[in-house]
């Protein structure tokens, strides 16, 4: 029998450490090779790593949560003939069956006593206080005996209870090492809307602790930099868009191909038509294309529009990104959010399509809200955030008529984006968005 180490590969894009989000495996399993042993993270990007041969799990080399470099081991295996492990010396060790003594084994690391007894035999023990035996009316709890534990009770008890539909374990017993007896179902029975109440009423003082580790650990550095370096202004718009609804729904009665007779254009939602208004509106004013290095002093402005889309996911928020939306028409807008929002949710999108926003758009659809206050994307200048849409009465000179309202409320960095600016840009995807013919005429 050998040793075999396995380290923390190169996941590629230069890479130094990922962070260890998920183990498949614990100690004393077997597994074949390619069995996923680990999940890391690094970036947003999800990396599974496989076991290389056959074996027994000995040992893992990191907690999850735990940041690991490139080239470190995390699992050891005990396989068939000798393995990969190296003594000092540089040989191969060779090891018995037995564990090396020197590898920590799974049952002392996790059996770790909470209170130690002493090893004397001759030491003095401490004797339970004996409860005096009580003459008064027997005692009754609404508090539920803990789970498993079978009260005592004879068969004429136990039917009497189940007659009246009362559950022993909520039924506190006077006898005999908490025997039930009938004038304890009596008690009960006289007590019983104050027991039900309660218990139903039970104060819970438990805690849990939660570490914050992969992607939730990410969001959290990414929103904390971004409110405490960006002093953000937002700006909220009401914008009917009830043209643009009847709009888009006669594009997705038109089930016609796509380029060259290709794939059937994808349904259409709102985020391409606002995604090619923002294109628009960004063409008059540039500097919304941006990323502030606040710490260089410099404003790196794009002219490849990048629109990063928030997405929610099974494991928390990710940004994927579509890139050069400058050079996309309103279905291959359409179909790419479409792309990009299934690679998201599954956890198969690349590191490269969850980076390179330039300004991102944040959507929560019918759970949207009359309005929000987004936070920047860093180190973005910008980000449209989109509320519910509503039918609201709007007055148009002579009556009130029902019309599609929508919010789009917005966040700038106000060091690089004034008021001002934030407003016009906001009024142009307005005016762009209530007459939605202007966004197909270049």
């Amino acid at each position: 029998m050998g040793e075999h180490i396995i380290k923390l590969p190169d996941v590629g894009e230069g890479v130094a450490e990922a962070e260890l989000v998920e183990w498949h495996v614990k100690i004393g399993d077997m597994v074949r090779e390619d069995t996923v042993l680990a999940a890391v993270m690094t970036d947003k990007a999800t990396v599974e790593i496989p076991s290389p041969v056959d074996g027994e799990i000995l040992w893992l080399g990191a907690e999850i949560g735990d940041t690991v470099a490139i080239g470190s081991p995390i699992v050891r295996l005990k396989v068939a003939g000798e393995g990969n492990a190296k003594p000092q010396g540089g040989e191969v060790e060779v090891v018995s069956a037995e564990p090396p003594a020197k590898l920590p084994t799974p049952k002392p690391e996790a059996a770790a006593p909470v209170v130690k007894t002493s090893p004397k035999s001759d030491e003095p023990k401490a004797k339970p206080a004996a409860s005096p035996k009580s003459t008064a009316h027997p005692s009754v709890s609404g508090a539920p005996r803990p789970e498993g534990e079978k009260p005592l009770a004879s068969p004429a008890v136990r039917l009497r209870a189940k007659e009246a539909g009362i559950d022993l374990r909520q039924v506190a017993g006077s006898g005999p090492a908490g025997r039930i007896g009938h004038e304890d179902i009596e008690a009960f029975l006289a007590r019983g809307p104050q027991v039900a109440k309660a218990s139903s009423l039970a104060r819970n003082d438990a805690v849990e602790d939660i570490k914050v580790v992969g992607l939730r650990r990410k969001i959290a550095e990414k929103m904390s930099l971004s409110k405490s370096r960006i002093p953000h202004i937002t700006y909220v718009e009401e914008i009917d868009v009830t043209a643009l609804e009847e709009l888009r729904a006669a594009l997705n009665k038109e089930k016609r191909p796509g380029k060259g007779g290709g794939v059937e254009r994808p349904k259409l939602t709102l985020l391409p038509f606002l995604m090619r208004a923002m294109v628009k509106a960004i063409a008059d004013q540039p500097n919304l294309n941006s990323l502030f290095d606040d710490e260089a002093g410099i404003i790196h402005q794009h002219g490849g529009i990048h629109i990063g889309i928030a997405a929610q996911t099974p494991s928390g928020l990710v940004v994927p990104v579509v890139k050069h939306a400058e050079a996309r028409d309103i279905w291959d807008c359409g179909t790419e959010v479409i792309r990009l929002a299934e690679a998201a949710k599954s956890g198969t999108a690349t590191r490269d399509e969850l980076s390179g926003s330039t300004i991102t758009i944040t959507s929560l659809g019918a759970m949207g809200g009359v309005a929000t206050t987004p936070v920047i994307n860093h180190p973005e200048v910008a980000i449209i955030g989109v509320n519910k849409m509503m039918v609201r009465p709007v007055w148009d000179g002579t009556q009130f008529i029902p019309r599609k309202m929508m919010n789009l409320s917005s966040s700038f960095d106000h060091r690089v984006i004034d008021g001002w600016d934030a407003a016009v840009f906001i009024q142009r995807i307005k005016t762009l968005l209530e007459t939605p013919a202007l966004i197909f005429v270049d």
